[in-house]
């Protein structure tokens, strides 16, 4: 075969399309029953495909692989995604937050869809496929229900994924196979992730799974406005998420960081102050507190639990405390949770069309490469980028050799 693909996420299937337009027609292998678990997992939550922003502020997002991967995603960007699912049939729109959605929320109409378009170019589609590596003489090994297969292709595209989330199939088996072969890849750390912190027991009782919603969260400076939940190890959300990167690296360099919460974003400290002097008289803190600042439920909790006794009965430092209440985050919780990684294969490793150098004519793509990216739609816009990329550096490449 001209062609293995190994890996049904969205960098590999985008591989198969453009492969397909070029008239070279893919073989597709996954190891899990299904293909793109992951995609449809996302597809749960409303399946953000990408962002609308502009293109220098949306490659920016992209940290220190901006570089790395402008050329893909300028080629791919958000407005060329929304007319590809067009064509798939699948509407998209615009959210409040910029943030590009399909119309219908889901992500299974569109990978019907998806595949069906692949079939028509007649790719073939080989689920239960798990590579093992290559033989002595370079074929492609596979373990399937019905034992090992080995497999003779022109050129390979690995595209399988990072470390998050093995359960759908992004397990780093491949890993032993490229580095043994001399391949460097970057350790894997977890990426918009949520973070352990020491609840009490009390508090965990009875605030986990809450909702802690209007929040502008500061680290280090940077402020996001939104949402998180509490869990019963800690805390996660897309407002932690949007920190997590910046947290990550703190906590791996000088131990347990700090995160400020501002519980009322619309009114100041001194308007505080000036609702918590009152006169409490009889009244619990839990009731003063919730008629003088509107603040009761899981926000009231927080500050229980985080502000000392004395600050507490403090109106001017109950104030301040707020407007800034600090939260200890003691450690990333596991990778396996994580909805994305950091890490993996070295792109010193890779050529200008993401072939491996060490391996001719075999190219990666995805989140098996040493990039990473925050919510809201960059991790799926690059991963069918370097699809795309892929599946040009492969025509070239057969081109070349014929």
């Amino acid at each position: 075969m001209d062609v293995a693909i190994i890996g049904a996420g969205p960098a590999g299937l985008m591989a198969a399309e453009d492969l397909i337009k070029a008239g070279i027609k893919p073989v597709i292998y996954d190891a899990m029953p299904t293909p793109a678990r992951k995609f449809l997992m996302a597809g749960k939550s409303g399946l953000n495909l990408s962002h609308s922003e502009p293109i220098q502020t949306f490659l920016a997002r992209y940290g220190a692989s901006e570089d790395r991967l402008g050329d893909a995603v300028r080629g791919f960007n958000s407005w060329a995604i929304r007319d590809w699912a067009e064509g798939l049939g699948t509407e998209t729109f615009v959210g409040s937050s910029g943030r590009i959605f399909p119309t219908a929320f889901k992500a299974s109409p569109l990978l019907r869809a998806w595949l069906a378009r692949l079939k028509e170019g007649e790719a073939i589609l080989n689920t239960r496929y798990r590579w093992t590596g290559w033989t002595d003489a370079g074929l492609l090994r596979f373990d399937t229900p019905t034992g090992p297969v080995e497999v003779m292709a022109k050129t390979t595209i690995l595209a399988l994924g990072g470390i998050s989330w093995p359960r759908l199939g992004s397990d780093g088996s491949w890993l032993p196979h490229l580095t043994g072969r001399g391949i460097h890849v970057v350790p894997f750390r977890p990426a918009n992730c949520g973070f352990n912190v020491g609840w009490s027991e009390h508090f965990r009782e009875r605030f986990e799974g809450e909702a802690v919603k209007n929040t502008v969260l500061t680290f280090e400076g940077d402020r996001v406005q939104g949402d998180f939940v509490v869990t019963r190890d800690g805390v996660e959300g897309s407002a932690i998420y949007a920190h997590s990167a910046a947290i990550r690296d703190n906590i791996e360099k000088y131990g347990p960081a700090t995160l400020e919460l501002d519980l009322t974003p619309d009114r100041t400290v001194q308007q505080l102050e000036n609702a918590l002097a009152k006169p409490r008289g009889k009244k619990s803190f839990a009731t003063h507190l919730k008629k003088t600042t509107g603040l009761g439920g899981v926000k009231a909790g927080l500050i229980r639990e985080c502000l000392p006794t004395a600050d507490i009965n403090d109106p001017h430092k109950l104030a301040q405390g707020i407007k800034a209440l600090p939260i200890v985050l003691e450690s990333a919780r596991p990778i396996e949770e994580a909805i994305s990684v950091a890490g993996g294969i070295a792109f010193e490793e890779l050529d200008e069309n993401l072939m491996l150098k060490a391996l001719p004519g075999t190219f990666c793509a995805g989140e098996m490469i040493d990039w990473e990216a925050p919510t809201g739609g960059y991790l799926l816009t690059a991963c069918f980028a370097q699809g795309k990329q892929a599946a040009y550096g492969v025509t070239n490449w057969l081109a070349a050799q014929h």
